[in-house]
């Protein structure tokens, strides 16, 4: 036998196995509804098109400017191939999103600050490094500024609906005293004192005049917007999630007024057919496994159905 022939015939038909593989492998599948582009999973790395308007809170981006560009340019790219968080923000906002739209309403604030809270957290319980905390990222001193209550057993930053009210509380203050929603948002991340020095030192008129030494606020409005154009386009990004993927709102519950203090959160969940976890991930303001209670406060604890 010719040794040579044979083991090129058979390297011949083992790289043309692999390619087949290969090409299974790779070629998209159809399903069912999804959230972006339906077709191939893979994503394109590409540069991104500019040549359209941006706006947050309907106070348009001047994208005539090149600073502007180049520094809008970058936030997009960090979050168009930040995957993972990207995805995760859109999967979240479908529980979220329903939460926080109609208190942003009712509060009279755009519903463009709703990005602000991706931006923030990326829609989770996160605790940053410098103690702030929440979906919004409140600090302890500023907490009791808007009437959430914070102590060893009670943390009402976690408090999804009264963190949201007091995010909007701050940032319309924000905005009447800096007079733009870009420049309230700056504020949010870089403090309202500075913000407010640096724009009459530097005699800037609008936020994209203004040269601060924090790098986090000069990026954060446009960090906002981008997480914004993703997620309002995920398709234009080749973002493909199937919908029965997105995390579901939170299931109904029951509400159970509790007045005084109760010795074990795992014997009050026991008691009402729940377990502790449940306790915890309906109420996870609660931050301790008791509640003293001392001032004999009402609260309405949340129970699954």
């Amino acid at each position: 036998m010719d040794f040579t022939k044979n083991n090129r015939a058979l390297l011949a038909l083992n790289i043309l196995l692999i390619s087949v593989l290969a090409g299974v492998f790779f070629v998209s599948f159809k399903g069912g509804d999804k959230v972006g582009g339906a077709g191939s999973p893979e994503q394109m790395v590409r540069s991104i098109n500019l040549d359209k308007d941006f706006d947050f809170c309907g106070e348009k981006f001047p994208m005539d400017n090149f600073d502007v560009r180049q520094r809008l340019d970058a936030e997009l790219l960090r979050n168009v191939y930040y995957h993972s968080q990207t995805i995760l923000a859109i999967k979240r906002a479908n529980a979220i999103f329903p939460v926080i739209e109609p208190i942003l309403k009712e509060e009279g604030v755009p519903d463009d600050i709703k990005y602000l809270a991706v931006a923030e957290s990326t829609l989770a319980n996160a605790i940053s490094p410098v103690g702030a905390s929440g979906v919004w990222q409140f600090m302890k001193s500023a907490a009791g500024e808007y009437n959430m209550e914070v102590n060893g057993e009670i943390d009402e930053r976690y408090h999804l609906e009264k963190a949201t009210r007091a995010a909007c509380k701050y940032l319309r203050q924000q905005k009447e005293k800096l007079g733009s929603w870009v420049l309230a948002a700056a504020a949010y991340n870089g403090g309202p004192g500075r913000i407010s020095q640096e724009k009459a030192k530097q005699r800037a008129k609008t936020f994209f005049d203004l040269n601060l030494a924090a790098d986090e606020t000069m990026r954060y409005p446009f960090r906002i917007v981008a997480i914004k154009e993703v997620m309002e386009h995920p398709d234009e990004y080749e973002y493909v999630i199937d919908k029965d993927h997105l995390y579901d709102p939170m299931p109904q519950y029951k509400t159970v007024q509790v007045s005084g203090p109760v010795e074990s959160w795992g014997d009050f969940a026991e008691k009402h057919g729940t377990s502790y976890r449940m306790l915890k991930l309906y109420n996870p303001w609660l931050v301790d496994s008791k509640l003293t209670n001392k001032a004999g406060k009402t609260y309405e604890i949340r129970l699954p159905k």
